[in-house]
């Protein structure tokens, strides 16, 4: 029953994001921390527990397509997809601490990722070293909170400290009971496995329809898996931008982003017998892609701190072109060539100019 366990999985994971996003947002009042950090670590971390769930079972049942496939896979449809279809929904507005930090570590970990898949494994040695920086990266961001909350954000620049009195404003004074905070920790914990039940079902569904079709098991790792474990950061972020928590939106595609190559990828190695092989087709299309879509979200944050609509729907349209591409790959279909031609010779050198003439208007300045 296939399809009744990817309509299962929907509705757990809808239900599931609503709760957890109710659940961060009200911790991150009642503990003073702003709602991008709870985002960046509580929710982001969450969702990607599908993503660490897939990855540890095909290591272990030497499945390697599937490990790198859904963590590849994921990344991209997180920014392409997640944030496209939730800034489409609403304007999203972006933090200067994720610009200045949590962008340039998740673009660090792209890159980071195809240094070690150079040599075609990914090694124990480096998993630990992602690992490390997993760690590194909670300390620092912690501490770039608890700086701003105690009000020493004066000395990184008006912006932050803006920033830091725009927070303290709103948050000033609220407390909370020991009964409150404990019900909305378990609302995040009910809503985190809610989106694991629902992204497994969803998942085993999915995998089961694209396997009576035929298809390869690394491209089911690319798509079907990858979507299907990216379902909790979807759920998440477009319910955090209907209602409005749009940090938390943001933080928890850039979150998991990292947590998924750092803490996913960086654990997998190290249990991984032999380490992990990375498949040719890899190395030469999608960790590029993957690399690419993270550079991309810098200068389109940068630019006025917002994802417009536009800017998302420009993403969604990546989305579709990347999956019609694998789909037109793995069946060998003849007008793969005319597609690629199209995406390389038009639309991605038009899609460039467009960024730099209105990021260039954007920094002149209006009437300029």
């Amino acid at each position: 029953m296939p399809i009744l366990l990817i309509l299962l999985g929907l509705a757990l994971l809808v239900a599931g994001g609503e709760v957890l996003v109710r659940g961060a947002s009200r911790l991150a009042e009642v503990a003073r921390v702003p709602p991008v950090v709870i985002g960046l670590t509580v929710v982001a971390f969450g969702t990607s527990s599908p993503e660490l769930a897939v990855a540890m079972g095909a290591a272990l049942r030497g499945e390697p397509d599937f490990v790198t496939g859904n963590i590849i896979g994921s990344n991209i449809y997180n920014v392409l997809l997640v944030l496209g279809l939730s800034a489409v929904i609403v304007p999203l507005v972006v933090q200067r601490t994720l610009v200045r930090w949590d962008v340039p570590v998740m673009i660090a970990a792209s890159v980071g990722l195809l240094l070690a898949a150079l040599d075609g494994n990914l090694s124990a040695l480096e998993g630990a070293i992602f690992l490390a920086g997993l760690a590194a990266y909670l300390g620092i961001t912690i501490r770039f909170s608890r700086t701003r909350d105690a009000g020493t954000a004066t000395d990184r620049g008006a912006d932050e400290a803006g920033e830091a009195d725009e927070f303290e404003r709103e948050y000033h004074g609220r407390t909370a009971s020991a009964g409150v905070v404990l019900l909305n920790v378990a609302l995040v914990a009910g809503g985190l496995a809610l989106l694991v039940i629902g992204a497994d079902r969803l998942v085993t569904g999915a995998v089961e329809v694209a396997e009576s079709l035929g298809v390869d098991r690394l491209v089911i790792g690319l798509t079907v898996v990858a979507l299907g474990t990216s379902a909790p950061e979807l759920a998440t972020s477009v319910v955090a931008a209907a209602r409005g928590e749009r940090e938390i939106a943001v933080g928890n595609i850039v979150g998991s982003n990292i947590f998924n190559i750092l803490g996913i990828a960086g654990l997998t190695m190290l249990v991984a017998p032999g380490g992990v092989p990375v498949a040719d087709a890899l190395l030469r299309f999608d960790i590029p892609v993957l690399l690419a879509v993270a550079v991309a979200c810098l200068p389109i944050f940068f630019r006025g701190h917002r994802l417009e609509r536009w800017e998302g729907a420009v993403f969604l349209g990546y989305a579709v072109a990347y999956t019609t591409y694998l789909v037109l790959d793995v069946t060998g279909h003849r007008a793969l060539e005319a597609f690629s031609t199209v995406m390389l010779a038009f639309v991605i050198p038009l899609t460039v100019l467009t960024f730099v003439v209105v990021s260039v208007r954007a920094i002149r300045g209006p009437g300029r």
